[in-house]
């Protein structure tokens, strides 16, 4: 959220279809680059925005695990959808970063850490399960001894626009991470979309400062209870579930249980599942030269545990093989992260699960864990000559 203080949500007020124009135009007209959900490549993506029109009006998204596909709604709603592969990070947190120079002079080489203005972006269209994994984030990045200065200048920057979810995946399960279907905190402005417009709050001064400039009027009754009742159809949607009672322990007092190695029988290792979850957060650093070999850059890129070479140290690889990376993955998102950053580091989006090739689903491998105990286990797999 921007510098500005958060406030307790104030009066729900009522915006005209319409008037969706207006909030994009007065926030482009306050200098902000406006990232909104659009169509590209037969996904919903984030990318600039400068018109209603680019907004993905009147489509939906299909979501099974390892299955994702775009199809038309019967009606117009400009955010039918639910989450694509892209999440916020990429602007707060981007794959491909320059973190500091060096130029060769006559007096040696002169290092520079790149210090430009952070973007100012408004991101239009952040889901209460995208909220938690910036707040996630702001844990990681800036929540401890050490500061990431690249992300804490673009989350001071950032301007955000919510949108409460009015429609669910078959691979959400938020409700069992309590972190959505309803944006409670964490905004600037929320919207919730009905038939003729949309219901706007404001949670921060920032935001209340641009409500007062847009042409909303006081909802009516009828107005806020077809709000709440299209809020209710997104939880009533959700049937996934994850029970997350002990998980911490759970995982790890199993990092033997045999279904690791059944799951990596069928993982690819191909690293999907962390580069669209909102809250991964690793990264590897390089040196890249120019052909003259007189100007260095180091750059920090997206990296992920599932990578081979990820664990490598001392002259070896830690986590020679897929279980091992899986593992690691899996007991790091929803155990040690506890430990950590005491919260979980899993948000329910459901992105890992659509975007497995194999179709992959962690609620599934974790109720495995739990409900078969290791050792039954492990004896029926002995019976079937697994290793």
């Amino acid at each position: 959220m921007t510098a500005a203080t958060e406030s307790t949500p104030s009066t729900h007020s009522f915006l005209l279809r319409d008037g969706l124009q207006s909030l994009i135009d007065e926030l482009s007209g306050d200098g902000f680059t406006v990232i909104g959900p659009t169509i590209d490549q037969g996904a919903i993506i984030f990318a600039e925005i400068e018109s209603v029109d680019d907004l993905p009006r009147g489509w939906t998204d299909q979501q099974q695990p390892g299955e994702y596909r775009l199809e038309r709604r019967d009606d117009d709603a400009y955010f039918g959808y639910v989450v694509g592969p892209h999440s916020w990070k990429r602007y707060l947190f981007p794959p491909l970063t320059t973190v500091a120079t060096a130029d060769r002079t006559d007096n040696g080489w002169d290092l520079k850490t790149p210090d430009e203005p952070a973007p100012r972006y408004a991101f239009l269209g952040v889901r209460a399960c995208e909220i938690a994994a910036i707040k996630i984030q702001d844990r990681v990045f800036t929540g401890g001894a050490y500061v990431d200065p690249i992300y804490q200048k673009r989350r001071e920057a950032a301007f955000i626009v919510a949108v409460n979810c009015t429609t669910a995946a078959p691979t959400c399960f938020c409700t069992s991470m309590n972190t959505g279907p309803r944006c409670k905190s964490g905004f600037d402005i929320a919207l919730t979309e009905i038939a003729d417009g949309f219901i706007v709050e404001a949670s921060s001064d920032a935001g209340e400062e641009l409500l007062g400039r847009l042409p909303v009027t006081p909802a009516a009754d009828d107005q806020l209870d077809h709000g709440e009742r299209a809020r209710q159809q997104a939880v009533d949607q959700i049937q996934r579930t994850l029970n997350t009672d002990g998980i911490r322990d759970l995982l790890l007092d199993n990092l033997e249980h045999p279904q690791w190695e059944d799951v990596a029988k069928r993982c690819l290792s191909c690293t999907n599942c962390t580069m669209v979850c909102p809250t991964c957060f690793c990264s590897t650093v390089s040196e890249v030269s120019d052909l003259t070999g007189d100007h260095v850059e180091r750059q920090r890129q997206w990296d992920s545990c599932f990578n081979i070479d990820f664990s490598y140290m001392n002259g070896g690889i830690v986590r020679s093989n897929v279980r091992s990376r899986f593992r690691q993955w899996l007991t790091h998102k929803l155990a040690s992260w506890q430990d950590q950053f005491e919260s979980s580091g899993c948000v329910g989006c459901g992105r890992c699960i659509t975007w497995c090739p194999v179709g992959i689903d962690l609620t599934a491998e974790v109720a495995t864990i739990r409900n078969v105990p290791n050792r039954a286990l492990a004896a029926t797999s002995e019976q079937e000559g697994t290793p």
